[in-house]
């Protein structure tokens, strides 16, 4: 059971709302799932009133929905929401590799280094569960490298709602490991200060993502 710390009700609706959009995020909470107040309350032993603020905050990003005779549940993923995610974050990440390539120094240099090897490592061993977690901090990574904290707050915001709907991709065999191979490149290219070419295989690689989540929507 999770513990909450005695502290001020700012801090337990903050972490009320992380905790719950994470659960979301990982899919432990599916589209449909009802969120009651009370049992959330009494499972996390705090308060409805953190619960209902944090319920609020969710619905109005759109990860919950308040349905008539049913309450609060997590919304479901239309067509509609994928495409324009997607449409999106294409042009914003492109721009991100783009800066990223055109100030990289060799700080950063050093740090994508690191990773490259650990995407190598982690594809060879053909771990699945660490290539799954990898593929979120090298989006943060490539995020923060191209220095404009407006921008990674906005890239970040959006690759919330992709993790929302990353589970249902995975069914796609193969897609992880073909994604992370597309990360690998974009690192290259960026790390050899390739702007163009980061570009063109950022906008490949969220192409093949796009379509792979289409799919899988399509086969649920």
């Amino acid at each position: 059971m999770t513990q909450w710390a005695p502290e001020n009700l700012m801090s337990i609706r903050d972490r009320a709302y992380f905790h719950l959009k994470n659960l979301i995020l990982e899919g432990e909470y599916k589209a449909g799932d009802r969120l009651i107040e009370r049992e959330l309350a009494e499972k996390l032993q705090i308060s409805r009133t953190p619960i209902r603020e944090a319920l609020l905050r969710l619905e109005s990003q759109g990860f919950v929905k308040t349905v008539p005779r049913k309450g609060v549940v997590v919304s479901d993923i239309s067509t509609e929401d994928v495409i324009e995610v997607f449409t999106i974050l294409s042009s914003l990440e492109v721009l991100a590799v783009k800066l990223a390539a055109q100030k990289i120094d060799e700080e950063t240099k050093r740090e994508l280094k690191v990773w490259i090897q650990k995407i190598e490592d982690a594809l060879a061993r053909g771990d699945e569960e660490e290539i799954s977690e990898l593929h979120i901090e090298i989006s943060h990574v490539l995020y923060k490298a191209a220095k404009s904290p407006k921008l990674y707050e906005m890239l970040v915001d959006l690759m919330d709602y992709i993790r929302a709907f990353a589970h249902v991709s995975r069914r796609i065999e193969g897609r992880e490991d073909e994604a992370m191979r597309e990360h690998l490149e974009v690192l290259k290219a960026v790390y050899e200060e390739e702007v163009e070419m980061a570009q063109y295989l950022t906008k490949i690689h969220i192409e093949n993502s796009k379509r792979a989540y289409l799919d899988a929507i399509k086969k649920r």
